[in-house]
């Protein structure tokens, strides 16, 4: 008896909504494990070729934590496509004036290139305060790992 593997597609896919509080929690090992939920890869109908992952709300984008000197060593740099557009920010001007921006960006850079990767980063939403407007979606509560 041949079995076929199952693959998702967009009927049948079950999306939640969870909350994600960010205040106190390191960047790179809050980014790992949101980037898991967003691709889906928790779910035991993942499909690489598929968005099948959840939305994702994180609060409290400006209370993250960095370890050892990164607020002062990591840098964030844009180009503006002209001679000279490089404009390059550390870590702590970042949280100070985009923090939300801060963790789309590591965020985002775990996701996969090209289309696939740009769907799953719009179920992504990032705040830096304590309040969201997506309380009609009626999100969980999601407790992180570590």
């Amino acid at each position: 008896m041949m079995r076929s593997t199952f693959m998702a597609n967009e009927q049948n896919i079950e999306r939640k909504w969870y909350v994600v509080d960010a205040s106190g929690k390191t960047l790179g090992r809050l980014s790992t494990q949101i980037a898991t939920l967003l691709r889906g890869k928790h779910k035991p109908s993942f499909t690489p070729h598929v968005d099948c992952g959840d939305y994702v709300i994180i609060i409290n984008a400006d209370k993250i934590e960095l370890t050892g000197n990164k607020w002062n060593d990591k840098i964030y740099a844009h180009h503006s496509g002209y001679p000279g557009g490089l404009k390059l920010k550390t870590a702590k001007v970042m949280n100070a004036t985009q923090p939300e921006k801060m963790l789309e960006l590591a965020i985002t850079g775990m996701l996969p290139k090209g289309r696939l990767g740009r769907q799953i980063g719009k179920k992504l939403f990032v705040y830096s305060g304590n309040e969201h407007p997506h309380a009609a979606q009626k999100p969980e509560v999601y407790e992180l790992q570590g």
